[in-house]
């Protein structure tokens, strides 16, 4: 069993940054491979973007390339997603995800998912 609770939400201007974080609980952490998603008022659930059990690997939705990061410290069992250069079009509540296959990640299909974190951009 893995737990997910993330932190780091709020309000935030445009052009402004946040760093979200998802802390896990679990002794098996570092073998699960870790994902962002997002799901806005009226829409479906997006995945943000996904990093490997051993960081290797990182998948970043179009939209936020070049503007937000994923990271992992398997020290702490924590997974974050740094935030920079936000536009109101990221306002979501924001969730953090786990599962062993990376592939599953990327495609939406994880076995635990947290409760989200509301971040709002104001124009």
């Amino acid at each position: 069993q893995v737990q997910l609770v993330e932190s780091g939400g709020g309000l935030v201007q445009a052009g402004g940054s946040l760093r979200l974080s998802c802390a896990a609980s679990g002794r098996t952490f570092s073998s699960y491979s870790m994902g962002w998603f997002r799901q806005a008022p009226g829409k479906e659930r997006e995945i943000v973007a996904a990093i490997s059990w051993s960081g290797g690997n990182t998948y970043y939705e179009d939209s936020v390339k070049g503007r937000f990061t994923i990271s992992r410290d398997n020290a702490k069992n924590t997974v974050y997603l740094q935030m920079n250069s936000l536009k109101p079009e990221d306002t979501a509540v924001y969730y953090c995800a786990a599962d062993q296959n990376y592939r599953a990640v990327v495609a939406g299909a994880n076995g635990y998912w947290g409760q989200g974190t509301q971040v709002t951009v104001s124009s």
